[in-house]
Protein backbone atom coordinates (compact mmCIF):
# COMPACT_ATOMS: atom_id res chain seq x y z
CA UNK A 1 0.00 0.00 0.00
CA UNK A 2 1.15 3.50 -0.86
CA UNK A 3 0.17 6.48 0.22
CA UNK A 4 0.01 9.86 -3.05
CA UNK A 5 -0.94 13.51 -1.72
CA UNK A 6 -0.56 16.73 -3.02
CA UNK A 7 2.11 18.36 -1.48
CA UNK A 8 2.57 22.57 -1.67
CA UNK A 9 4.51 22.10 -4.84
CA UNK A 10 5.24 18.56 -5.62
CA UNK A 11 2.86 15.43 -5.73
CA UNK A 12 4.25 12.96 -3.05
CA UNK A 13 4.21 9.62 -2.63
CA UNK A 14 5.16 7.83 0.90
CA UNK A 15 6.10 11.41 1.51
CA UNK A 16 9.23 11.56 -1.85
CA UNK A 17 8.10 13.87 -4.35
CA UNK A 18 7.02 12.07 -7.63
CA UNK A 19 6.61 13.36 -11.04
CA UNK A 20 3.51 11.98 -12.97
CA UNK A 21 4.40 11.13 -16.78
CA UNK A 22 0.95 9.52 -17.95
CA UNK A 23 -0.73 9.40 -20.76
CA UNK A 24 -4.33 9.00 -22.03
CA UNK A 25 -5.44 5.30 -22.60
CA UNK A 26 -9.35 4.56 -23.07
CA UNK A 27 -10.05 0.89 -21.81
CA UNK A 28 -13.09 1.50 -23.65
CA UNK A 29 -11.61 2.23 -27.23
CA UNK A 30 -9.13 -0.94 -26.98
CA UNK A 31 -9.98 -4.81 -27.25
CA UNK A 32 -9.16 -6.02 -24.11
CA UNK A 33 -7.14 -8.95 -24.84
CA UNK A 34 -4.77 -6.05 -26.02
CA UNK A 35 -4.52 -4.20 -22.87
CA UNK A 36 -1.83 -5.46 -21.19
CA UNK A 37 0.58 -4.85 -24.93
CA UNK A 38 -0.81 -0.76 -25.24
CA UNK A 39 0.47 -0.94 -21.33
CA UNK A 40 4.01 -2.35 -22.51
CA UNK A 41 4.05 0.17 -25.55
CA UNK A 42 3.25 3.51 -22.69
CA UNK A 43 5.46 2.10 -20.28
CA UNK A 44 8.32 1.99 -22.93
CA UNK A 45 8.08 5.53 -24.03
CA UNK A 46 8.88 6.57 -20.78
CA UNK A 47 5.25 6.74 -19.16
CA UNK A 48 4.81 5.63 -15.48
CA UNK A 49 1.03 6.21 -14.79
CA UNK A 50 -2.07 5.70 -16.96
CA UNK A 51 -5.03 7.76 -17.12
CA UNK A 52 -8.76 7.16 -18.34
CA UNK A 53 -11.98 8.05 -18.67
CA UNK A 54 -14.87 6.25 -18.07
CA UNK A 55 -18.21 6.42 -20.55
CA UNK A 56 -21.50 6.01 -18.48
CA UNK A 57 -23.53 5.43 -21.31
CA UNK A 58 -21.64 2.43 -22.36
CA UNK A 59 -21.93 1.41 -19.02
CA UNK A 60 -25.92 2.15 -17.88
CA UNK A 61 -27.78 2.46 -21.67
CA UNK A 62 -30.61 2.34 -20.04
CA UNK A 63 -31.83 3.61 -16.71
CA UNK A 64 -31.14 0.74 -13.98
CA UNK A 65 -29.54 -1.41 -16.88
CA UNK A 66 -25.87 -1.44 -16.08
CA UNK A 67 -23.74 -4.20 -17.96
CA UNK A 68 -19.83 -5.01 -17.46
CA UNK A 69 -19.07 -1.93 -15.16
CA UNK A 70 -16.48 -4.30 -13.90
CA UNK A 71 -14.38 -3.59 -16.99
CA UNK A 72 -13.20 -0.62 -15.11
CA UNK A 73 -11.97 -2.57 -12.09
CA UNK A 74 -10.61 -5.58 -14.66
CA UNK A 75 -8.20 -2.77 -16.48
CA UNK A 76 -6.86 -1.33 -12.89
CA UNK A 77 -5.69 -4.45 -12.41
CA UNK A 78 -3.95 -4.85 -15.74
CA UNK A 79 -2.24 -1.00 -14.64
CA UNK A 80 -1.47 -2.54 -11.30
CA UNK A 81 -0.13 -5.54 -13.31
CA UNK A 82 1.50 -3.18 -15.85
CA UNK A 83 3.28 -2.08 -12.62
CA UNK A 84 2.07 2.09 -13.78
CA UNK A 85 -0.25 4.35 -11.57
CA UNK A 86 -3.82 5.01 -12.63
CA UNK A 87 -5.93 8.38 -12.66
CA UNK A 88 -9.58 7.76 -13.25
CA UNK A 89 -11.58 10.35 -14.49
CA UNK A 90 -15.32 9.22 -14.36
CA UNK A 91 -17.43 12.37 -14.98
CA UNK A 92 -19.78 11.91 -15.33
CA UNK A 93 -19.16 14.01 -18.20
CA UNK A 94 -16.32 13.23 -20.12
CA UNK A 95 -16.37 14.77 -23.79
CA UNK A 96 -13.59 12.31 -25.31
CA UNK A 97 -15.34 12.47 -28.37
CA UNK A 98 -17.17 10.46 -27.57
CA UNK A 99 -21.34 10.06 -28.02
CA UNK A 100 -22.94 12.41 -26.02
CA UNK A 101 -20.22 13.68 -23.82
CA UNK A 102 -20.53 9.97 -22.14
CA UNK A 103 -23.89 10.87 -21.00
CA UNK A 104 -26.31 8.67 -21.09
CA UNK A 105 -29.26 10.07 -23.31
CA UNK A 106 -32.28 8.97 -21.09
CA UNK A 107 -30.49 11.22 -18.81
CA UNK A 108 -29.88 14.58 -20.89
CA UNK A 109 -33.53 14.33 -22.62
CA UNK A 110 -34.80 13.91 -18.80
CA UNK A 111 -32.45 16.89 -17.36
CA UNK A 112 -32.28 19.24 -20.39
CA UNK A 113 -30.90 22.70 -19.61
CA UNK A 114 -30.23 20.98 -16.34
CA UNK A 115 -28.02 18.76 -17.25
CA UNK A 116 -24.52 19.05 -15.16
CA UNK A 117 -25.88 21.26 -12.41
CA UNK A 118 -26.78 20.79 -8.84
CA UNK A 119 -30.59 20.14 -9.84
CA UNK A 120 -31.75 16.45 -8.83
CA UNK A 121 -33.36 15.41 -11.75
CA UNK A 122 -29.31 15.04 -13.11
CA UNK A 123 -27.86 14.62 -9.65
CA UNK A 124 -29.99 11.51 -8.58
CA UNK A 125 -29.36 9.33 -11.68
CA UNK A 126 -25.47 10.54 -11.32
CA UNK A 127 -26.05 9.71 -7.70
CA UNK A 128 -27.38 6.25 -8.52
CA UNK A 129 -24.48 5.46 -11.28
CA UNK A 130 -21.94 6.29 -8.59
CA UNK A 131 -23.11 4.17 -5.58
CA UNK A 132 -22.68 1.51 -8.51
CA UNK A 133 -19.18 2.45 -10.58
CA UNK A 134 -17.11 4.05 -7.80
CA UNK A 135 -16.41 0.35 -6.10
CA UNK A 136 -14.65 -0.78 -8.98
CA UNK A 137 -11.89 2.11 -8.29
CA UNK A 138 -11.86 2.71 -4.57
CA UNK A 139 -11.06 -0.79 -3.64
CA UNK A 140 -8.16 -0.60 -6.36
CA UNK A 141 -7.37 2.38 -4.48
CA UNK A 142 -3.17 3.32 -3.87
CA UNK A 143 -3.80 3.39 -0.25
CA UNK A 144 -5.37 -0.30 -0.75
CA UNK A 145 -2.63 -1.44 -2.30
CA UNK A 146 -3.81 -0.57 -6.01
CA UNK A 147 -2.94 1.59 -8.75
CA UNK A 148 -5.35 4.36 -8.27
CA UNK A 149 -3.48 7.75 -6.92
CA UNK A 150 -5.95 10.67 -8.18
CA UNK A 151 -9.70 10.85 -9.13
CA UNK A 152 -11.41 13.48 -10.96
CA UNK A 153 -13.93 15.93 -10.22
CA UNK A 154 -16.29 16.48 -13.35
CA UNK A 155 -14.40 17.05 -16.68
CA UNK A 156 -13.67 20.68 -18.05
CA UNK A 157 -16.51 21.93 -15.86
CA UNK A 158 -15.46 25.89 -16.72
CA UNK A 159 -16.01 25.49 -20.75
CA UNK A 160 -19.78 24.58 -19.81
CA UNK A 161 -21.06 26.11 -16.57
CA UNK A 162 -20.20 28.10 -13.43
CA UNK A 163 -22.46 25.93 -10.21
CA UNK A 164 -19.94 25.70 -7.96
CA UNK A 165 -22.58 24.00 -5.73
CA UNK A 166 -22.60 21.22 -8.39
CA UNK A 167 -18.86 21.03 -8.23
CA UNK A 168 -18.72 20.78 -4.49
CA UNK A 169 -21.49 17.83 -4.46
CA UNK A 170 -19.78 16.15 -6.42
CA UNK A 171 -16.77 16.30 -4.31
CA UNK A 172 -19.18 15.30 -1.47
CA UNK A 173 -20.51 12.27 -3.65
CA UNK A 174 -17.01 11.13 -4.32
CA UNK A 175 -15.84 10.95 -1.08
CA UNK A 176 -18.74 9.39 0.40
CA UNK A 177 -18.12 6.23 -1.99
CA UNK A 178 -15.16 5.80 -0.97
CA UNK A 179 -12.72 8.06 -2.31
CA UNK A 180 -9.47 8.81 -0.20
CA UNK A 181 -7.27 9.98 -2.68
CA UNK A 182 -6.60 13.15 -3.88
CA UNK A 183 -9.35 14.78 -6.55
CA UNK A 184 -8.89 17.01 -8.89
CA UNK A 185 -10.25 19.59 -11.84
CA UNK A 186 -8.59 20.06 -14.90
CA UNK A 187 -9.83 23.06 -17.62
CA UNK A 188 -8.34 25.19 -20.42
CA UNK A 189 -5.70 27.82 -19.05
CA UNK A 190 -8.26 30.82 -19.30
CA UNK A 191 -10.10 32.60 -16.41
CA UNK A 192 -13.32 32.26 -17.31
CA UNK A 193 -13.03 28.24 -17.47
CA UNK A 194 -10.38 28.39 -14.17
CA UNK A 195 -13.10 30.28 -12.42
CA UNK A 196 -15.93 28.36 -13.52
CA UNK A 197 -14.30 24.76 -13.20
CA UNK A 198 -12.31 24.80 -9.72
CA UNK A 199 -12.86 24.10 -6.74
CA UNK A 200 -11.89 25.38 -3.14
CA UNK A 201 -9.29 22.92 -1.52
CA UNK A 202 -9.84 20.84 -5.00
CA UNK A 203 -6.30 20.41 -7.02
CA UNK A 204 -6.81 22.58 -9.97
CA UNK A 205 -4.78 21.18 -13.47
CA UNK A 206 -4.63 23.18 -16.69
CA UNK A 207 -5.29 21.40 -20.43
CA UNK A 208 -3.60 22.79 -23.24
CA UNK A 209 -1.98 22.09 -26.83
CA UNK A 210 1.49 24.74 -26.67
CA UNK A 211 2.34 27.70 -24.91
CA UNK A 212 2.88 25.72 -21.26
CA UNK A 213 5.11 28.96 -19.90
CA UNK A 214 1.98 31.06 -20.48
CA UNK A 215 -0.61 27.88 -19.40
CA UNK A 216 1.24 27.98 -15.80
CA UNK A 217 1.14 31.26 -15.32
CA UNK A 218 -2.31 31.58 -15.83
CA UNK A 219 -2.70 28.50 -13.38
CA UNK A 220 -0.51 30.35 -10.83
CA UNK A 221 -2.61 33.34 -10.66
CA UNK A 222 -5.70 31.85 -9.41
CA UNK A 223 -3.54 28.88 -7.63
CA UNK A 224 -0.50 30.32 -5.99
CA UNK A 225 0.60 26.67 -4.40
CA UNK A 226 0.35 23.01 -5.29
CA UNK A 227 2.09 21.21 -8.08
CA UNK A 228 1.68 22.10 -11.78
CA UNK A 229 0.60 19.20 -14.27
CA UNK A 230 -1.07 19.35 -17.57
CA UNK A 231 -3.68 16.84 -17.08
CA UNK A 232 -4.30 16.60 -21.08
CA UNK A 233 -1.22 17.93 -23.21
CA UNK A 234 -2.89 17.17 -26.71
CA UNK A 235 -0.09 15.66 -28.74
CA UNK A 236 -2.69 15.25 -31.56
CA UNK A 237 -5.88 15.59 -32.72
CA UNK A 238 -9.06 14.04 -34.23
CA UNK A 239 -10.83 13.58 -37.25
CA UNK A 240 -14.24 14.54 -38.73
CA UNK A 241 -16.51 12.89 -41.34
CA UNK A 242 -15.80 15.05 -44.56
CA UNK A 243 -12.49 16.90 -42.97
CA UNK A 244 -8.85 16.32 -43.15
CA UNK A 245 -6.75 13.81 -41.74
CA UNK A 246 -5.35 15.82 -39.01
CA UNK A 247 -1.52 15.74 -38.01
CA UNK A 248 1.35 16.68 -35.20
CA UNK A 249 4.95 17.30 -36.38
CA UNK A 250 6.55 14.82 -33.64
CA UNK A 251 9.54 17.32 -33.11
CA UNK A 252 7.16 20.40 -32.66
CA UNK A 253 5.26 18.13 -29.99
CA UNK A 254 8.30 16.75 -28.20
CA UNK A 255 9.40 20.45 -27.65
CA UNK A 256 6.32 21.57 -26.31
CA UNK A 257 6.45 18.48 -24.01
CA UNK A 258 10.27 19.15 -23.24
CA UNK A 259 8.74 22.92 -21.83
CA UNK A 260 6.03 20.94 -20.12
CA UNK A 261 8.35 19.57 -17.76
CA UNK A 262 11.29 22.00 -17.47
CA UNK A 263 8.44 23.79 -15.65
CA UNK A 264 8.47 21.49 -12.96
CA UNK A 265 5.06 19.78 -14.34
CA UNK A 266 3.84 16.31 -14.60
CA UNK A 267 1.86 16.02 -17.55
CA UNK A 268 -0.80 13.66 -18.77
CA UNK A 269 -0.17 13.07 -22.65
CA UNK A 270 -3.66 13.49 -24.33
CA UNK A 271 -3.55 10.81 -26.25
CA UNK A 272 -1.10 8.54 -25.77
CA UNK A 273 -2.51 5.56 -27.38
CA UNK A 274 -6.28 6.44 -28.86
CA UNK A 275 -7.60 3.53 -29.96
CA UNK A 276 -10.87 3.04 -31.71
CA UNK A 277 -14.95 4.34 -31.03
CA UNK A 278 -16.09 0.73 -31.87
CA UNK A 279 -19.63 -0.32 -32.39
CA UNK A 280 -20.76 3.25 -32.83
CA UNK A 281 -20.12 5.37 -30.06
CA UNK A 282 -17.71 8.53 -32.01
CA UNK A 283 -19.82 11.46 -31.17
CA UNK A 284 -19.46 14.82 -32.89
CA UNK A 285 -18.92 18.91 -32.28
CA UNK A 286 -20.34 21.99 -33.18
CA UNK A 287 -18.20 24.39 -35.91
CA UNK A 288 -17.62 27.64 -34.74
CA UNK A 289 -16.06 29.74 -32.32
CA UNK A 290 -18.87 28.97 -30.20
CA UNK A 291 -19.61 25.32 -30.70
CA UNK A 292 -23.18 26.22 -32.14
CA UNK A 293 -22.27 26.00 -35.69
CA UNK A 294 -22.68 22.81 -38.31
CA UNK A 295 -22.67 19.36 -37.07
CA UNK A 296 -19.01 18.05 -37.51
CA UNK A 297 -19.50 14.26 -37.20
CA UNK A 298 -16.19 12.41 -35.48
CA UNK A 299 -14.67 9.56 -37.23
CA UNK A 300 -14.69 5.69 -35.88
CA UNK A 301 -10.50 5.60 -35.44
CA UNK A 302 -9.65 7.77 -32.71
CA UNK A 303 -6.29 7.29 -33.77
CA UNK A 304 -5.85 10.81 -32.55
CA UNK A 305 -2.04 10.86 -34.26
CA UNK A 306 -0.95 9.64 -31.01
CA UNK A 307 2.61 8.58 -29.98
CA UNK A 308 1.57 4.92 -30.52
CA UNK A 309 -0.94 4.58 -33.26
CA UNK A 310 -4.18 2.73 -33.61
CA UNK A 311 -2.93 -0.79 -34.27
CA UNK A 312 -0.46 -0.20 -31.42
CA UNK A 313 2.49 0.15 -32.82
CA UNK A 314 5.37 2.90 -32.34
CA UNK A 315 5.32 6.34 -34.65
CA UNK A 316 7.92 8.71 -34.92
CA UNK A 317 6.17 10.75 -31.90
CA UNK A 318 6.54 7.74 -29.57
CA UNK A 319 10.67 8.11 -30.34
CA UNK A 320 10.54 11.38 -29.99
CA UNK A 321 8.78 11.25 -26.85
CA UNK A 322 10.63 8.28 -25.59
CA UNK A 323 14.14 10.83 -25.98
CA UNK A 324 12.63 13.60 -24.03
CA UNK A 325 11.05 11.13 -21.11
CA UNK A 326 14.29 9.20 -20.93
CA UNK A 327 15.57 12.10 -19.38
CA UNK A 328 13.42 11.78 -16.36
CA UNK A 329 14.38 8.08 -15.10
CA UNK A 330 16.94 6.79 -13.55
CA UNK A 331 17.41 4.00 -15.48
CA UNK A 332 17.34 3.08 -18.64
CA UNK A 333 13.57 2.40 -20.47
CA UNK A 334 12.04 -0.88 -21.46
CA UNK A 335 12.01 -1.60 -25.08
CA UNK A 336 8.67 -1.60 -26.73
CA UNK A 337 7.02 -5.52 -26.46
CA UNK A 338 6.99 -7.42 -29.59
CA UNK A 339 4.29 -6.21 -32.38
CA UNK A 340 0.75 -7.72 -32.74
CA UNK A 341 0.41 -10.45 -34.84
CA UNK A 342 -1.17 -9.33 -38.13
CA UNK A 343 -3.26 -10.50 -40.75
CA UNK A 344 -0.25 -11.71 -43.46
CA UNK A 345 -2.50 -12.87 -46.82
CA UNK A 346 -5.69 -10.31 -47.95
CA UNK A 347 -9.09 -12.29 -47.86
CA UNK A 348 -12.35 -10.70 -49.66
CA UNK A 349 -15.74 -11.13 -47.97
CA UNK A 350 -17.99 -13.53 -49.91
CA UNK A 351 -21.52 -11.59 -49.72
CA UNK A 352 -24.55 -14.34 -50.06
CA UNK A 353 -27.55 -12.59 -48.06
CA UNK A 354 -29.10 -9.72 -48.03
CA UNK A 355 -32.28 -7.99 -46.54
CA UNK A 356 -34.01 -4.39 -47.09
CA UNK A 357 -34.26 -2.09 -44.22
CA UNK A 358 -37.38 -2.84 -43.85
CA UNK A 359 -37.28 -6.50 -42.90
CA UNK A 360 -34.09 -5.86 -40.57
CA UNK A 361 -36.02 -3.27 -38.94
CA UNK A 362 -39.09 -5.54 -38.61
CA UNK A 363 -36.91 -8.35 -36.71
CA UNK A 364 -34.81 -6.17 -34.77
CA UNK A 365 -36.46 -2.56 -34.61
CA UNK A 366 -38.22 -1.42 -31.69
CA UNK A 367 -42.30 -1.04 -31.53
CA UNK A 368 -43.83 1.11 -33.86
CA UNK A 369 -45.73 4.21 -32.56
CA UNK A 370 -48.10 6.45 -33.96
CA UNK A 371 -48.24 10.37 -32.84
CA UNK A 372 -49.69 13.73 -34.22
CA UNK A 373 -45.92 14.89 -34.33
CA UNK A 374 -42.39 13.35 -34.94
CA UNK A 375 -40.96 11.81 -31.82
CA UNK A 376 -37.35 12.43 -31.17
CA UNK A 377 -34.84 9.65 -30.60
CA UNK A 378 -35.05 9.63 -26.99
CA UNK A 379 -39.03 9.38 -27.29
CA UNK A 380 -38.03 6.03 -28.71
CA UNK A 381 -35.48 4.69 -26.69
CA UNK A 382 -32.68 4.67 -29.34
CA UNK A 383 -29.59 5.84 -28.60
CA UNK A 384 -26.88 5.42 -31.94
CA UNK A 385 -28.71 4.14 -34.91
CA UNK A 386 -32.12 5.28 -37.18
CA UNK A 387 -35.35 6.60 -37.44
CA UNK A 388 -37.88 5.08 -39.75
CA UNK A 389 -40.72 8.18 -40.08
CA UNK A 390 -43.42 7.23 -42.54
CA UNK A 391 -46.04 10.48 -42.98
CA UNK A 392 -48.85 10.97 -45.81
CA UNK A 393 -48.96 13.82 -48.15
CA UNK A 394 -52.86 14.55 -48.39
CA UNK A 395 -54.21 14.60 -52.01
CA UNK A 396 -55.01 15.60 -53.98
CA UNK A 397 -52.84 18.68 -54.04
CA UNK A 398 -50.37 20.34 -56.59
CA UNK A 399 -46.16 19.58 -56.11
CA UNK A 400 -45.08 21.26 -53.59
CA UNK A 401 -41.89 21.81 -51.49
CA UNK A 402 -40.99 19.11 -48.58
CA UNK A 403 -38.80 19.76 -46.10
CA UNK A 404 -37.45 18.67 -42.85
CA UNK A 405 -37.29 21.10 -39.60
CA UNK A 406 -35.19 20.21 -36.78
CA UNK A 407 -33.70 17.35 -38.93
CA UNK A 408 -30.57 15.48 -36.62
CA UNK A 409 -28.86 14.44 -38.69
CA UNK A 410 -28.98 13.17 -41.74
CA UNK A 411 -32.60 11.55 -43.57
CA UNK A 412 -32.92 9.32 -46.90
CA UNK A 413 -35.99 10.11 -48.33
CA UNK A 414 -38.38 7.85 -50.02
CA UNK A 415 -41.82 9.48 -52.21
CA UNK A 416 -43.92 6.25 -52.94
CA UNK A 417 -41.47 3.72 -52.69
CA UNK A 418 -38.67 5.73 -54.78
CA UNK A 419 -35.61 7.53 -53.45
CA UNK A 420 -36.53 10.98 -53.75
CA UNK A 421 -32.97 12.55 -52.07
CA UNK A 422 -31.04 12.57 -49.16
CA UNK A 423 -31.34 15.57 -46.65
CA UNK A 424 -29.12 16.99 -43.84
CA UNK A 425 -29.41 19.89 -41.13
CA UNK A 426 -27.95 22.42 -44.04
CA UNK A 427 -29.79 21.12 -46.58
CA UNK A 428 -33.35 20.40 -45.04
CA UNK A 429 -35.19 20.44 -48.20
CA UNK A 430 -35.47 18.00 -51.33
CA UNK A 431 -34.86 19.03 -54.46
CA UNK A 432 -38.19 17.90 -56.52
CA UNK A 433 -41.68 19.61 -55.17
CA UNK A 434 -43.69 16.54 -53.88
CA UNK A 435 -47.85 16.19 -54.96
CA UNK A 436 -50.45 14.45 -53.14
CA UNK A 437 -51.29 12.08 -52.33
CA UNK A 438 -48.12 10.37 -51.63
CA UNK A 439 -46.58 8.50 -48.78
CA UNK A 440 -43.43 9.49 -47.48
CA UNK A 441 -40.49 7.63 -45.52
CA UNK A 442 -37.57 9.62 -43.64
CA UNK A 443 -34.66 6.98 -42.51
CA UNK A 444 -33.03 9.54 -40.37
CA UNK A 445 -29.54 8.55 -39.00
CA UNK A 446 -27.92 9.90 -36.20
CA UNK A 447 -24.29 11.02 -36.45
CA UNK A 448 -23.25 10.96 -33.75
CA UNK A 449 -24.72 13.13 -30.45
CA UNK A 450 -22.57 17.03 -29.35
CA UNK A 451 -19.83 15.94 -27.04
CA UNK A 452 -18.87 18.96 -26.22
CA UNK A 453 -20.12 23.02 -26.32
CA UNK A 454 -23.70 24.16 -25.40
CA UNK A 455 -25.28 21.66 -27.89
CA UNK A 456 -24.39 18.76 -25.74
CA UNK A 457 -27.60 16.55 -25.19
CA UNK A 458 -29.70 17.71 -27.91
CA UNK A 459 -31.94 15.63 -29.10
CA UNK A 460 -31.62 13.48 -32.75
CA UNK A 461 -34.12 12.36 -35.28
CA UNK A 462 -36.77 14.93 -36.29
CA UNK A 463 -37.02 17.93 -33.84
CA UNK A 464 -39.68 19.98 -35.22
CA UNK A 465 -41.42 18.52 -38.08
CA UNK A 466 -42.38 17.44 -41.90
CA UNK A 467 -43.56 20.46 -44.16
CA UNK A 468 -45.36 20.54 -47.47
CA UNK A 469 -45.32 23.88 -48.06
CA UNK A 470 -45.76 25.66 -45.01
CA UNK A 471 -48.13 23.44 -44.08
CA UNK A 472 -46.93 20.60 -41.44
CA UNK A 473 -47.88 17.08 -42.03
CA UNK A 474 -49.07 14.84 -38.61
CA UNK A 475 -50.12 11.38 -38.27
CA UNK A 476 -46.61 10.01 -37.98
CA UNK A 477 -45.71 6.60 -37.83
CA UNK A 478 -42.38 6.09 -36.07
CA UNK A 479 -40.07 2.80 -35.56
CA UNK A 480 -36.53 2.94 -34.49
CA UNK A 481 -33.03 0.85 -34.97
CA UNK A 482 -30.79 1.04 -31.92
CA UNK A 483 -27.78 -0.79 -33.15
CA UNK A 484 -27.69 -2.47 -29.26
CA UNK A 485 -30.31 -4.60 -31.11
CA UNK A 486 -27.20 -6.32 -33.01
CA UNK A 487 -25.45 -7.49 -30.15
CA UNK A 488 -27.99 -10.36 -30.31
CA UNK A 489 -27.27 -11.62 -33.45
CA UNK A 490 -29.05 -11.56 -36.86
CA UNK A 491 -30.87 -14.84 -36.35
CA UNK A 492 -34.69 -13.22 -36.78
CA UNK A 493 -33.63 -11.07 -40.06
CA UNK A 494 -35.31 -12.87 -43.03
CA UNK A 495 -32.47 -12.83 -45.66
CA UNK A 496 -32.91 -13.36 -49.42
CA UNK A 497 -30.63 -13.25 -52.40
CA UNK A 498 -28.00 -10.45 -53.21
CA UNK A 499 -30.39 -7.69 -54.98
CA UNK A 500 -29.70 -6.59 -58.25
CA UNK A 501 -28.34 -2.83 -57.74
CA UNK A 502 -27.01 -1.26 -54.94
CA UNK A 503 -29.54 -1.35 -52.61
CA UNK A 504 -29.24 -0.50 -49.30
CA UNK A 505 -30.12 -3.26 -46.55
CA UNK A 506 -28.36 -5.44 -44.23
CA UNK A 507 -25.53 -7.93 -46.19
CA UNK A 508 -24.02 -11.10 -44.48
CA UNK A 509 -21.30 -12.75 -45.84
CA UNK A 510 -18.16 -14.58 -44.72
CA UNK A 511 -14.50 -14.12 -44.73
CA UNK A 512 -11.91 -17.12 -44.28
CA UNK A 513 -8.78 -16.15 -42.81
CA UNK A 514 -5.82 -18.50 -42.44
CA UNK A 515 -3.52 -16.60 -39.49
CA UNK A 516 -5.49 -14.03 -37.57
CA UNK A 517 -4.00 -10.64 -36.46
CA UNK A 518 -4.34 -7.25 -36.90
CA UNK A 519 -6.30 -6.30 -39.58
CA UNK A 520 -8.11 -3.69 -41.44
CA UNK A 521 -11.45 -3.85 -43.57
CA UNK A 522 -11.86 -1.56 -46.75
CA UNK A 523 -15.74 -1.03 -47.99
CA UNK A 524 -15.16 0.16 -52.22
CA UNK A 525 -18.23 1.14 -53.65
CA UNK A 526 -20.72 1.70 -49.71
CA UNK A 527 -21.58 4.92 -49.26
CA UNK A 528 -22.48 4.94 -45.36
CA UNK A 529 -23.05 2.33 -42.17
CA UNK A 530 -22.06 0.39 -39.72
CA UNK A 531 -20.27 -3.13 -40.08
CA UNK A 532 -19.78 -5.78 -37.44
CA UNK A 533 -17.30 -9.00 -37.66
CA UNK A 534 -18.42 -12.29 -35.56
CA UNK A 535 -20.73 -9.87 -34.03
CA UNK A 536 -18.03 -7.31 -32.70
CA UNK A 537 -18.88 -3.90 -33.74
CA UNK A 538 -16.16 -2.15 -35.84
CA UNK A 539 -17.93 1.01 -36.00
CA UNK A 540 -19.23 3.64 -38.68
CA UNK A 541 -17.79 3.55 -42.65
CA UNK A 542 -18.33 6.55 -44.70
CA UNK A 543 -17.37 7.28 -47.92
CA UNK A 544 -16.96 11.40 -47.53
CA UNK A 545 -13.32 10.38 -45.82
CA UNK A 546 -10.65 11.27 -44.75
CA UNK A 547 -11.08 7.34 -42.99
CA UNK A 548 -10.63 5.14 -45.82
CA UNK A 549 -10.71 1.55 -43.93
CA UNK A 550 -11.99 0.24 -40.48
CA UNK A 551 -9.73 -1.27 -37.49
CA UNK A 552 -10.15 -4.72 -37.09
CA UNK A 553 -8.23 -6.03 -33.73
CA UNK A 554 -6.97 -9.21 -34.27
CA UNK A 555 -8.62 -10.82 -31.06
CA UNK A 556 -12.24 -10.41 -33.47
CA UNK A 557 -10.82 -13.04 -36.01
CA UNK A 558 -10.61 -16.52 -35.91
CA UNK A 559 -8.97 -19.33 -37.78
CA UNK A 560 -11.18 -20.28 -40.51
CA UNK A 561 -14.20 -18.58 -41.42
CA UNK A 562 -15.40 -15.33 -39.67
CA UNK A 563 -18.78 -14.14 -39.69
CA UNK A 564 -19.58 -10.25 -41.53
CA UNK A 565 -22.56 -8.67 -41.07
CA UNK A 566 -22.79 -4.99 -43.31
CA UNK A 567 -25.86 -2.18 -42.38
CA UNK A 568 -25.47 -0.33 -46.01
CA UNK A 569 -28.07 2.89 -45.14
CA UNK A 570 -27.50 4.66 -48.16
CA UNK A 571 -26.50 3.06 -51.60
CA UNK A 572 -23.71 0.92 -52.72
CA UNK A 573 -22.40 0.90 -56.48
CA UNK A 574 -24.18 -1.87 -58.61
CA UNK A 575 -20.94 -3.42 -58.97
CA UNK A 576 -19.59 -2.50 -56.15
CA UNK A 577 -15.95 -5.17 -55.05
CA UNK A 578 -16.27 -7.52 -52.55
CA UNK A 579 -15.55 -5.81 -49.11
CA UNK A 580 -11.41 -6.97 -48.43
CA UNK A 581 -9.72 -7.19 -45.11
CA UNK A 582 -6.17 -6.65 -45.52
CA UNK A 583 -3.37 -6.29 -43.42
CA UNK A 584 -2.27 -2.81 -41.18
CA UNK A 585 -0.99 -0.18 -43.72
Amino acid sequence: MSEFTVGESDFLLDGRPVRLLSGAFHYFRVHEAQWGHRLAMLRAMGLNCVETYVPWNLHEPRAGVVRDVEAVGRFLDAVRAAGMWAIVRPGPYICAEWENGGLPHWVTAGAGTRVRTGDERFLAPVRAWFHRLMPEIVSRQADRGGPVIMVQVENEYGSHGSDADYLERLARLLRATGVTVPLFTSDGPEDHMLTGGSLPGVLATVNFGSHAREAFESLRRHRPAGPLMCMEFWCGWFDHWGGKHAVRDPGEAARVLREILECGASVNLYMAHGGTSFGGWAGANRGGELHEGPLEPDVTSYDYDAPVDEYGRPTRKFWSFREVLAAYHPDPLPEPPPAPAALDSPADVALTGWAPLDDVLEALGGPETVTATPPAFEDLGVARGVVRYEVGVPGPRRPYPLSVRGLRDLAVVYVDGERAGVLTEEEPGLGEPVAGPARVELWVESLGRVNYGPRTGEAKGITGGVLHERQYLHGVRARGLDLDAFGDGVGPVPFGALPPGGAPGLYRGTVTVRRAGDARLELPGRTRGFVWINGFGLGRYWSVGPQESLYVPGPVLREGENEVWVLELQETAPRAPAPRLLGPP
